[in-house]
């Protein structure tokens, strides 16, 4: 099985290629969508006694928690280790059953790929850009976004130039949705016929 892993920075339109991806029958595992599960539950204790304060209802407030950790780095790092080995549990148990059920090829959307060194955990490297301009009008467009915020969060992400050159491939956004349709599934079928390393068949085997 191949394992894709799908990423891109903020706005770039990574998720709406996930969307593609899934569409077109490959399996998809949203790291983001397991964020929000581990916020409303496993996590939540742990967070809240980290972080006092930002759990409301029994489930992670994200804005509340932002604020805390978008500007102090220590705070992030406190918050990534608590939350990145629950989600990598998680996509390992995905991928496992994946493979197990004989699929070809299945797609890890994970936001920080490089930046948490999950590329190492993948077959290839699928990095979703955009021109800075476009990325731009797109993230300043969602609600509650400002020019500072939108700053911060780049500022944790590596520069989509680094991510590019480090990708085996890179599908462009500037462009009608049905083009970078295309090309999303253009290049899932291609990469479908290649042999993957069955990294998670093989572990559950050995257990």
């Amino acid at each position: 099985m191949i394992v894709i892993g799908l990423t891109g920075s903020i706005a770039m339109g990574k998720s709406t290629v996930a969307a593609m991806f899934r569409e077109a029958g490959a399996p998809v595992f949203d790291s983001d969508d397991a964020v929000h599960q581990l916020y409303r539950g496993e996590a939540a204790r742990e967070i809240d006694e980290a972080f006092p304060g930002v759990v409301i209802d029994g489930a992670v407030d994200r804005v509340r928690l932002a604020e805390r950790v978008l500007s102090e780095v220590a705070a992030l790092k406190r918050l990534e280790a608590i939350v990145h080995p629950k989600v990598a549990a998680a996509r390992d148990e995905f991928m496992r059953a994946a493979a197990e059920a004989g699929r070809r090829v299945a797609i890890a959307d994970i936001p920080l790929l490089f930046e948490s060194g999950s590329d190492e955990s993948v077959d290839l490297v699928v990095v979703v850009s955009a021109p800075e301009p476009v990325q731009k009008a797109r993230a300043l467009s969602r609600k509650g976004m400002t020019e500072e915020r939108f700053a911060a969060i780049l500022a944790k992400q590596a520069p989509d130039r680094e991510k590019r050159r480090r990708a085996h491939f890179v599908i462009e956004t500037d462009c009608p949705v049905e083009t970078t349709r295309a090309k999303a599934l253009g290049l899932l079928r291609s990469i479908a016929g290649m042999i993957g390393r069955n990294q998670f068949l093989h572990a559950r085997n050995r257990t």
